[in-house]
C-alpha cells in the first residue's frame, strides 16, 4: 500500500485537512508520502480513513459539517477589511446578526443580501448567505451573533491590526541564555533578578533590547530539565529563575527562618564558582526557601494583587498548578498516571485538587512571583532607556508528558510529534519529540490555546522571538513510533494566527506594542516569508548562513534586508570565537558524531574554506585587517552585523567576551553539557559572573561596535 501514490477520496481528503501527499524536500525535488504517513496525520485530527469507502465518507461528513452550523465558531479579519462571514440556515430563512464589541457597544448588522447556495443536509434545504461586516471595527475580540430558524449561534469575532508593531528607530541588543549569567547575588542560576540588573545596565549603555532564551516552567521535579526548549507549559514561567531574596515577605519572617535561608543563599551561591549550572541542587534550595516564605503573611497590597492576578489567570492557572502537584505525587509524565487522574476534567482530578489544596495555592503563588519578578525586569530596561526592554523566547513545543500536554490535550496531537524531514545536514530527519496543536480545532476553541501562550509570553516584554515560525503555516507531523522520513507536512490556518499574533503584539506593554521576531532560519517557502514580510514579523539572520540565492559567495553587509534581526551566531550555532577555532569541530569529533561519510580532515577542509571566504569578506568590508588575532575576528564580524541595514542587530553576551563553546551542540544529549555552560571567560578559563562582565573591556567594545549604528527615529 505505501508504494503507491495517494489519489482519490484519500488525497482529496488529504487536502481538505491540510495533509500533504507530495513535498518539495531541501534539494527542490518533489517526495510522495505514503499512504501510512497520510492516513495516520488524518487519524492524529481524528479523521479515520483506513481504506476508500471510509475516506469517502469522511471526506463528504467535511464538505457538509460547515453546513450544519448558523455561523463559523472564530472569524479573524483585520482593521479596515471589507469582509463577510458565512452564515447557513433554512432556505429562505431570514437572518439577524449583531456586533457586541469588547467595550459592550452593540452594532447590528445588514441582512445578507441573498441565498448564494443551496444544499440538502441531513434532509433539508440550507441556504449559504454573507453576512457583511463594517469595515471600521476596532481591533480586539468581539461576538458575533446570529439569529434564524429560531436558533441562536455565536462566534469569536477577533479583528487584527494588519501588521505588527515595528520599532521606531535602527536598534540593537544583547542575547542572553539567563540561566548562565550568575551574578555575586545569584544561587548558582541566573535568575530574574540577573536579568533586572541586565535591562538596566544595557539601557545605560544604549541597547534597545535584551532577547532572553525560554523562561518556560519545567515540570517541578528531579532531575530538572536542563533545554529551554523541551519545557513542561508554555504559558507559564519556571520559577527556578526566582530571585528568592527579591520576594518581601522575606523580611517577616522569623528570625530562624531567615538564617535558614541565609544558610541556602550561601551554599547555592558557591555554586557560581562551577563551570556547570547544578538545576537540581538549586531546584532543592529554592523550593525549600520558597516554602518557608509562602507561610509568611503577603505585605500590605500584594494579597489584593494576587487575588488579581489568580483570578485573571482563572482555571489555566488552576489547571497548571494542579499538573505541578500531581506531578510531585505521580511523576513528571500524566500519561503514567492513574487512569483517572490523566484528564483534567475528571472527578478523580477535582477530588485530588480538593485534597492538595495547599499545595496547589502554593504552585500558583509561584507564578504569581514569577509574573511579579517578570514585570520588573521589563520596567527596569524600559526604565533605564531601553525601546523594547526584554524580547522573550517561544519555544516549538512541549513536553508531552509536561503540564500543557495534560492540560490542553483535547488540543493537541497526541499520536505524532513534531520535527523535519530528511535534509543535507540530518539525512534521517529529526523528530524533537513535540506534540503539535490540531489545526482542525484552532478555530473550534476560539484560538484559545494560541491566544493564552502568545499573551503570557508577552505580558511583560518588549518583543518575542517565535522559535521555527514556519510552524504558523506548517509542521512536519511524525506517526508515533516511525522514523522521521515517514512523516508529512500540515498546514495550519497561518492567515488567522499571524492575525492574532498582530493584535497580542499591539496590546503588549499596555497598549505600547512588542515586535515580533520570526526564526526562519533553513529552509522556507517563500510565500512564508511574503506572508511575513507583509504582517511586518522580522526575519531572523545569522552571518555564518547568508549566501545569495545562487549560493556563489556570501552577502556583503549591505545585501542584508532590512526587515530582520541579524546577529552574529545563534545558541545552536558556533561563536565568533569557536568558528575561528573550529571549536565545535573538535567537539564534534571527540565525540564521534561525525559518522561514516566524512572524516574529520575532510570537514576541517570545509570549515577552513569557510572560515577564509568569510575573512575575505571582512576584509573587502574594511572592518578587519591582515594577520588578524581571534579577538580581531570577533571584534569584525560584530562590526560587520553593525553595517547591517537591518532594523535590529544583536550580540551574544558570552560571543562579546570570546566564549569558545556554544550553549547547545545539536545531535547530543548528555555527550555534551548542553544548556549547562554558565558565562565563562576564554583567558582563564573559569566563569565569569554577571558583575564583572558588564564591565569587561571586550563587552564594552562590542557594545560600541553595534551602538554606532542608532539612527534618528524612523
Amino acid at each position: 500500500m505505501d508504494d503507491h501514490r495517494v489519489e482519490g477520496a484519500l488525497a482529496a481528503l488529504a487536502e481538505a485537512y491540510g495533509v500533504a501527499c507530495v513535498y518539495e524536500d531541501y534539494r527542490h525535488e518533489p517526495v510522495a508520502v505514503t499512504e501510512t504517513g497520510v492516513r495516520s496525520a488524518l487519524a492524529a485530527m481524528g479523521v479515520h480513513a483506513g481504506d476508500e469507502a471510509e475516506a469517502g465518507a469522511a471526506l463528504a461528513e467535511a464538505a457538509t459539517r460547515a453546513w450544519r452550523s448558523l455561523l463559523p465558531p472564530t472569524v479573524v479579519t483585520s482593521v479596515g477589511a471589507r469582509r463577510t462571514v458565512a452564515a447557513h440556515a433554512g432556505a429562505g430563512a431570514p437572518v439577524t446578526a449583531r456586533i457586541v464589541l469588547e467595550d459592550g457597544t452593540v452594532r447590528t448588522l445588514s441582512p445578507p443580501a441573498g441565498v448564494e447556495e443551496v444544499r440538502r443536509v441531513d434532509g433539508a434545504e440550507v441556504g449559504r448567505m454573507s453576512l457583511p461586516l463594517p469595515s471600521d471595527l476596532p481591533a480586539g475580540y468581539h461576538r458575533l451573533l446570529a439569529g434564524a430558524d429560531g436558533r441562536e449561534a455565536e462566534a469569536l469575532l477577533v479583528v487584527a491590526p494588519p501588521r505588527c508593531p515595528l520599532p521606531e528607530r535602527r536598534g540593537w541588543g544583547w542575547m542572553v541564555q539567563l540561566y548562565a549569567t550568575r551574578s555575586r547575588a545569584s544561587w548558582g542560576i541566573g535568575d530574574l533578578g540577573d536579568l533586572a540588573s541586565l535591562g538596566r545596565w544595557g539601557g545605560r549603555l544604549g541597547a534597545d533590547f535584551l532577547l532572553v532564551n525560554p523562561l518556560h516552567a519545567a515540570a517541578p521535579l528531579l532531575p530538572q530539565e536542563p533545554s529551554p526548549y523541551f519545557p513542561s507549559s508554555r504559558r507559564f514561567a519556571n520559577p527556578l529563575y526566582l530571585r528568592v531574596t527579591d520576594v518581601p515577605e522575606l523580611a517577616a519572617l522569623p528570625a530562624a527562618d531567615r538564617e535558614r535561608v541565609a544558610a541556602m543563599a550561601a551554599g547555592c551561591r558557591a555554586l557560581n564558582d562551577t563551570d556547570r549550572i547544578d538545576r537540581d541542587r538549586v531546584f532543592q534550595a529554592k523550593m525549600a526557601a520558597l516554602a518557608l516564605l509562602s507561610a509568611a503573611p503577603l505585605v500590605p497590597g500584594r494579597a489584593a494583587a494576587f487575588a488579581a492576578y489568580r483570578d485573571a489567570e482563572g482555571h489555566g492557572l488552576v489547571d497548571f498548578a494542579t499538573y505541578c502537584v500531581l506531578a510531585e505525587r505521580h511523576g513528571g509524565s500524566w500519561r503514567g498516571w492513574p487512569a483517572e487522574l490523566r484528564h483534567p476534567a475528571g472527578a478523580a482530578v477535582a477530588v485530588a485538587r480538593g485534597d492538595l489544596a495547599d499545595r496547589v495555592e502554593f504552585h500558583i503563588w509561584l507564578q504569581w512571583l514569577c509574573d511579579t519578578q517578570l514585570a520588573e525586569a521589563q520596567s527596569s530596561a524600559v526604565e533605564a532607556g531601553m525601546a523594547l526592554g526584554i524580547v522573550h523566547d517561544l519555544a516549538v513545543g512541549v513536553n508531552p508528558g509536561g503540564a500543557d500536554a495534560w492540560a490542553l490535550q483535547d488540543d493537541l496531537a497526541t499520536d505524532v510529534t513534531v520535527g523535519a524531514p530528511p535534509d543535507e545536514f540530518n539525512q534521517q530527519g529529526q523528530d524533537w519529540r513535540l506534540p503539535p496543536l490540531l489545526p482542525n480545532r484552532l478555530a473550534a476553541s476560539g484560538y484559545a490555546p494560541f491566544r493564552q501562550m502568545v499573551a503570557s509570553v508577552l505580558r511583560h516584554a518588549g518583543g518575542i522571538r517565535i522559535d521555527h515560525i514556519m510552524g504558523l503555516f506548517r509542521l512536519w507531523w511524525i506517526p508515533q513510533g516511525a522514523s522521521p522520513a515517514a512523516g508529512t507536512y500540515v498546514r495550519y490556518p497561518a492567515e488567522d494566527l499571524l492575525g492574532i499574533l498582530a493584535l497580542e503584539a499591539a496590546r503588549a506593554g499596555g497598549g505600547a506594542g512588542a515586535v515580533v521576531v520570526g526564526e526562519d532560519l533553513g529552509t522556507v517557502e517563500d510565500a512564508v516569508r511574503d506572508a511575513l514580510a507583509e504582517r511586518r514579523v522580522l526575519g531572523n539572520r545569522v552571518i555564518w548562513f547568508e549566501r545569495t540565492r545562487a549560493r556563489d559567495r556570501r552577502l556583503r553587509s549591505d545585501e542584508y534586508p532590512e526587515l530582520v534581526l541579524t546577529a552574529v551566531t545563534t545558541h545552536d550555532l558556533p561563536t565568533a570565537a569557536g568558528f575561528w577555532t573550529s571549536e565545535a569541530l573538535r567537539v564534534q569529533t571527540d565525540l564521534g558524531l561525525l559518522g561514516d561519510a566524512t572524516s574529520p580532515e575532510a570537514q576541517q577542509r570545509r570549515v577552513d574554506a569557510e572560515l577564509a571566504e568569510l575573512v575575505e569578506l571582512l576584509r573587502d568590508e574594511g572592518v578587519l585587517g591582515d594577520e588578524p588575532t581571534e579577538e580581531d575576528f570577533v571584534r569584525a564580524v560584530h562590526a560587520f552585523v553593525a553595517r547591517t541595514p537591518s532594523l535590529l542587530v544583536a550580540a551574544g553576551l558570552g560571543d562579546a567576551l570570546g566564549d569558545r563553546r556554544q550553549p547547545n551542540m545539536p545531535g547530543t544529549t548528555d555527550e555534551y553539557p548542553n544548556w549547562r555552560l554558565p558565562l565563562s571567560d576564554p583567558r582563564t578559563g573559569r566563569p565569569i559572573l554577571l558583575d564583572d562582565a558588564v564591565a569587561d573591556p571586550r563587552v564594552l567594545g562590542i557594545a560600541q561596535l553595534l551602538g554606532s549604528r542608532r539612527t534618528p527615529p524612523r
